[in-house]
């Protein structure tokens, strides 16, 4: 069984309850809005200045709802490393329950190991975060299915989305535009919902060999970028300017991220990375959080984001 800590100590059983006071107005909260689960405890996956930030929103969102900054119980995961050097995510958290150490596929990108951790420190909701197992579809479909809240998008949304060439189809059927690429003679037919993809769709915006990415280069237009649709910070993504390039380095793509479709893309040249970030639940508000500036990369990675756009 895992270690699950306190400021003053340890406990090897289940957290303690929460003050019946802050229960029942988490309660009474949670009925006035027409929720169906009210939400006591959270498990943070996640380590950190996404935890901390995390940690510091819900406490004075806690506080200015309910008068108390410790109406929600907030547990933190705590690997060794992060134990070793007093990690602020752990200091301030409510309690923290103890994970292996080493790279994340042992601990915060682990699903097995959230699922676990949920269940022994009986939180009802998880959150992921960003990075790690944020982007990951079966953890939301897991913990659903031992009736704890993900507090993210449920799994298809997630799929889709997260899939570059997915994504991409489905900002076409909306018809938001899109640069050239492989995909853009593909239709979704107008009777197929836009979260699923019928596989031989999705497969025509792939380009399957080297020769099929030099012909969809030619077409689109050079420069362009060979991009794994699984890829992500940095990975599976390269530019090419001829021919020669793209013999050169699609086999490099596919390497980066094993198994991944491949598909091209023209390169917008001159241009900024801008993004507006939207904010929905499932009762179907959606809010504009404005927008940031990520243009500022170093190997396709963003380092500085200012929050608004100008």
């Amino acid at each position: 069984m895992a270690d699950i800590g306190r400021r003053n100590g340890y406990a090897n059983s289940v957290l303690p309850n929460r003050h019946p006071a802050a229960i029942s107005e988490v309660d009474e909260f949670c009925n006035a809005l027409g929720g169906n689960k009210p939400i006591h405890s959270i498990l943070i996956a996640n380590n950190g200045m996404a935890a901390v930030k995390f940690i510091r929103s819900v406490r004075s969102w806690a506080y200015e709802t309910f008068g108390t900054e410790k109406a929600i119980l907030l547990v933190a995961m705590a690997t060794p490393e992060d134990m070793r050097i007093n990690a602020e995510h752990i200091r301030i958290a409510d309690q923290f329950v103890e994970v292996p150490g080493g790279t994340n596929n042992n601990n915060y990108a682990n699903v097995q190991l959230i699922l676990e951790m949920a269940e022994i420190t009986h939180v009802d909701a998880v959150w992921p975060g960003w990075g790690h197992a944020s982007e990951n579809p079966e953890l939301p479909d897991a913990l659903k299915a031992k009736g704890i809240v993900f507090l993210g998008p449920p799994a298809i949304s997630m799929a889709a989305l997260g899939d570059k060439i997915g994504s991409s189809l489905i900002a076409q059927a909306a018809e938001v535009p899109t640069l050239p690429w492989s995909g853009s003679h593909v239709k979704i037919p107008p009777d197929s919902s836009l979260i699923t993809i019928p596989e031989e769709i999705y497969r025509e915006a792939c380009v399957h060999t080297t020769e099929e990415a030099v012909a969809s280069c030619q077409v689109v237009g050079y420069p362009a970028m060979i991009k794994a649709s699984w890829g992500g910070g940095g990975k599976g993504i390269r530019k090419v300017h001829n021919d020669d390039e793209v013999r050169a380095l699609f086999k490099q793509v596919q390497g980066e991220v094993p198994g991944s479709p491949i598909f091209i893309m023209k390169v917008a040249s001159q241009s900024r990375h801008l993004e507006v970030q939207l904010l929905c639940d499932q009762y179907g508000n959606v809010a504009a959080l404005h927008s940031r500036d990520c243009s500022v990369q170093r190997r396709h990675q963003k380092v500085h984001k200012p929050f608004v756009a100008h």
